[in-house]
């Protein structure tokens, strides 16, 4: 793939990430700002002590152009990286098109990147976790991801070598088998943090962990769609061009005939 495609991809794959940021700022918006709210508003509830003094940041300040532009950043930066692995994986992860290698893509993404790490320390809301430990809790979490992308990269690898000797299908069921094992002697071996307290209402730390993971996927989905139309149109421009000319010119056979 020359630099002229890779550029071209690229600005495809970030303008693609900035529209499923929107489609995933809505969501957190009305979906997750509300149970932000609630355990805010339980947290000062329970707080016996009140500074008075003025906050550095409004909360509607956060929880508009805050969450906005957070949301929007992180959409365009995960387009772009993701529009680099799409340029190294077209072609060289079976016989796959555009948009299957863009879905295919998106849907390990949010598989390894978020939903893996997710599982073994999920997101807490306000009024959860030891203000202590959470620079241990944040360090842990991105080790989680680094493993499990290293790992998806490993059985990929894993799976193209078997697949000489055991097919396709048989090679890809053994490197997922690999990696949801070493995945699990992962989970067993990293410490785990249950910091949630007695106190704290199940249901709306359900509904807020539901609503991040509804976030994430959310933007993952909405990424592969829009980023598989935008890169099968780029690639592949003539495919519904050339389908209508071959139907006229059998057409124009047959009735020649």
């Amino acid at each position: 793939m020359n630099s002229i495609s890779v550029r071209a991809l690229l600005v495809r794959g970030m303008l693609a990430g900035l529209a499923a940021g929107v489609l995933a700022l809505l969501v957190a918006y009305f979906l997750g700002e509300s149970r932000v709210d609630a355990a805010i508003a339980l947290e000062e509830s329970h707080s016996h002590h009140h500074d008075g003094g003025e906050e550095l940041v409004s909360r509607t300040m956060q929880s508009t152009a805050g969450l906005a532009t957070g949301v929007l950043v992180f959409g365009v930066a995960i387009g772009g990286i993701a529009a680099l692995v799409f340029c190294y994986a077209l072609g060289r992860i079976g016989r796959f098109g555009p948009r299957a290698t863009a879905a295919l893509i998106a849907g390990a993404a949010l598989l390894t990147v978020y939903v893996v790490p997710f599982l073994k320390y999920p997101a807490n809301p306000p009024a959860v976790g030891n203000p202590d430990t959470i620079g241990r809790r944040t360090a842990l979490f991105f080790l989680m991801v680094a493993l499990s992308v290293l790992l998806a990269v490993a059985a990929v690898i894993l799976g193209k070598r078997l697949a000489s000797r055991l097919g396709n299908w048989n090679a890809t069921i053994t490197a997922f088998a690999a990696y949801v094992l070493v995945i699990g002697i992962a989970y067993a071996f990293l410490p785990s943090y249950n910091e949630v307290g007695k106190d704290f209402p199940a249901a709306l730390l359900w509904e807020f962990r539901l609503s991040t993971l509804a976030v994430q996927t959310t933007l993952w989905v909405a990424f592969g769609l829009f980023f598989g139309y935008l890169t099968d149109r780029l690639l592949a421009p003539g495919t519904g061009a050339v389908t209508t000319a071959d139907s006229g010119a059998g057409r124009a056979a047959t009735a020649a005939g």
